[in-house]
């Protein structure tokens, strides 16, 4: 039978999470407990919330998100970043996902967030959609290419808030290793001389002391209407494709509009993949 707990924090709680995570995915290095402890419990925005689903005193399945801010039509609105699920290999097939995604969406509403955004990937997008009732605002746009990568002021009814105790927090990731080109923030993707795009820091955050990158190759993914790439840029190829990025929105409320691409700011700086 199972039990739903709430998420905890504390370094047992992370040890349980990173087992899960090694038991079921490939690389279980990325969510190493040093890794899973900055992201769930240093984040000043507050701890991460979510539920644990428990067989028998075995973790049987795990849906996380972090708490967020975002500005919606301006105003500051709390909601949450759905970001970790994964259901052991001897509970998969079962329906777990379902019942405690909706089960932890309940409780968000009741603990007074507004929402729950997410970037999914092709084999989670169609769980959440048609199980868990979010829509998909768009996937995200991939360029690469030789030149800058700058934003003009540009109307947005959705775009994450940053302070500079986030922004220290984001930059302070372990798994991250980042640069600066001026005003941008630049994260390094693991292939040799590209340069991931960050955060274009319009918010003129200060970045702390992190070195200077001369390398010209710029990887931007995200959803900006007031991009501007000059140089030469492409649609990053299908083949070098892991997954698409899916960003995902549920309204906790029943009040707030629904987004359309064209009015989304949203980047890398906003989720973990660099």
């Amino acid at each position: 039978m199972l039990e739903f707990k709430p998420l905890g924090v504390a370094p047992p709680d992370i040890q349980d999470y990173a087992d899960l995570f090694k038991a079921v995915f490939n690389e279980p290095e990325v969510l190493s407990t040093r890794f899973l402890d900055w992201l769930y419990a240093k984040n000043p925005v507050g701890s991460a919330f979510g539920l644990n689903a428990w067989s028998d005193g075995e973790l049987a399945a795990h849906y996380a998100a972090i708490p967020v801010v975002y500005l919606i039509n301006g105003k500051k609105t709390k909601g949450l970043l759905a970001l970790n699920t994964a259901t052991h290999p001897k509970h998969q097939g079962k329906g777990i996902f379902t019942k405690i995604g909706n089960a932890a969406n309940e409780l968000a509403a009741s603990r007074g967030y507004e929402f729950v955004s997410g970037v999914a990937n092709q084999n989670s997008t169609d769980g959440y959609l048609r199980k868990l009732g979010f829509y998909l605002i768009s996937p995200l746009e991939a360029k690469v290419g030789i030149g800058s990568v700058r934003t003009e002021t540009a109307d947005a009814s959705l775009k994450p808030y940053w302070d500079q105790a986030a922004f220290d927090w984001r930059l302070s990731n372990p798994n991250g290793r980042y640069s600066r080109k001026g005003e941008q923030v630049l994260a390094d993707t693991g292939r040799f001389g590209i340069k991931a795009v960050l955060s274009l820091n319009t918010e003129k955050l200060d970045p702390g002391n992190i070195k200077t990158s001369a390398t010209p190759l710029r990887l931007w993914i995200g959803l900006n209407p007031g991009i501007k790439l000059k140089g030469i840029f492409m649609d990053v190829p299908q083949r070098f494709k892991t997954s698409p990025l899916n960003l995902i929105f549920k309204d906790l409320t029943g009040k707030l509009p629904r987004f359309d691409k064209s009015e989304v700011v949203f980047e890398l700086l906003e989720f973990d993949v660099y």
